[in-house]
């Protein structure tokens, strides 16, 4: 077992080329992603919110059973 951990350990040492930091940037492709996932956030909390007011006001007009079991 040990064997194995560093043979893979040590083909993934010579595999891994890990790119230079001055080639690894954010563009605006990932910009447009994170607005959108913000926007889709903001979008199912309202939505949310109006579903939960829907059920406080079916509540209290007696649409479910409060019978505890």
């Amino acid at each position: 077992m040990t064997t194995v951990v560093l043979l893979v350990t040590g083909v993934l040492a010579l595999v891994d080329k890990t790119p230079n930091a001055n080639d690894v940037k954010a563009g605006w492709t990932a910009f447009g992603v994170f607005i959108a996932l913000g926007v889709a956030v903001v979008l199912l909390a309202i939505s949310l919110s109006r579903h939960l007011k829907k059920v406080n006001a079916g509540a209290q007009h007696g649409v479910f059973d409060d019978d505890e079991r």
